[in-house]
């Protein structure tokens, strides 16, 4: 039996026009955060492949994960070429119901961005000189989301050193009487 290799140690340069998108994924990005997306990937490269099955029959890579990593390769002019239209790639080899569950849990084991947590990069950005502006382009944010940030940790900091309680349910209301 021979020792297990993970995908990922052997990333293949596909040209785009072999890949092709599977017809079940119901990931969905935003128009704001496929923007960031083209952002990053223009700024920091892929840093992740795609990963795909490889349908010999048909000569093409079919996804299971990076869909939208694969239209931003199409769609940026820019992006495609510096990347010479090559998309990095990983194939696995599985069956096509293994690979939508394989689609299901790369889509949800990214999770969610925990809004304290974004509160606190916010602050710290902020702290460390860095303009609305900068933050907005960088972090891919709207000057909506990035005032309520702000507003949140504001909130935060001015509650900090104080002890607040919220009464128990069985705690009820009685109003005054009045006579």
């Amino acid at each position: 039996m021979s020792e297990y290799k993970s995908p990922v140690y052997n990333v293949k340069a596909i040209p785009v026009e072999k890949v092709q998108a599977n017809d079940y994924n119901p990931n969905v990005v935003a128009p704001p955060e496929m923007k960031l997306l083209e952002l990053s990937i223009w700024e920091d490269g892929f840093t992740m492949p795609c990963v795909c099955y490889y349908d010999e029959t048909e000569d093409k890579y079919i996804l299971v994960d990076g869909f939208h990593r694969y239209q931003v390769l199409k769609s940026s002019k820019r992006v495609n070429e510096r990347e010479k239209g090559l998309l990095p790639v990983v194939v696995i080899e599985k069956d096509l119901s293994n690979r939508m569950a394989s689609t299901i849990r790369h889509n949800r084991a990214r999770g969610t961005h925990n809004i304290e947590l974004m509160c606190n990069i916010v602050a710290e950005l902020d702290r460390s000189g860095m303009s609305d502006e900068w933050i907005m382009k960088h972090i891919g944010m709207d000057r909506d989301e990035l005032l309520r940030l702000k507003q949140i940790s504001g909130l935060a900091e001015l509650f900090a050193d104080k002890s607040f309680s919220v009464p128990d349910d069985n705690e009820t209301f009685q109003p005054p009487t009045y006579y």
